[in-house]
């Protein structure tokens, strides 16, 4: 009797962990969906349609289109790995209310005016690299040692 009853036990909990993976990456899928992250994947298209020559560009977007459940599939996998069912969970109900869907909403702005906040900061720190290699010493290529 054990013997069936073993690996009987063994299979149903299995099914059962499978069933709780599929449903937390659900979960996640839909997490990444409100949050606005499959909505970025999105944006990344037309820049490298830009790449692509016309006569390509409609197979290229096909075939663009059909790699991205791919890509969002490992993504819950990440996801998984990092976040507990209950994280998940709470970050659902953070993205379905007001704020979280404000957030959502501004989330390409936020990242454009972020992008010019990081190229103007950028061009200032080249103005600093530039005054602090122009104050350094030319490099020497004598060593100074003692004598024996």
């Amino acid at each position: 009797m054990k013997k069936i009853f073993l690996p009987f036990a063994f299979f149903l909990i299995a099914q059962i962990t499978i069933a709780q993976n599929a449903n937390f990456k659900a979960e996640i899928l839909k997490l990444i969906s409100i949050s606005g992250a499959d909505a970025q994947i999105k944006l990344v298209k037309p820049q490298i349609l830009s790449m692509i020559p016309e006569n390509k560009k409609e197979n290229f977007s096909k075939d663009f289109d059909a790699t991205i459940p791919g890509l969002l599939d490992k993504m819950a996998n990440v996801y998984m790995e990092i976040y507990t069912p209950d994280d998940i969970k709470a970050m659902i109900v953070f993205y379905e209310s007001p704020v979280g869907k404000k957030m959502n909403e501004k989330a390409a702005e936020l990242g454009q005016k972020s992008m010019q906040a990081g190229q103007e900061w950028s061009q200032e720190l080249q103005g600093l690299i530039t005054k602090y290699k122009e104050d350094a010493p030319a490099p020497s290529n004598y060593s100074l040692t003692k004598p024996k």
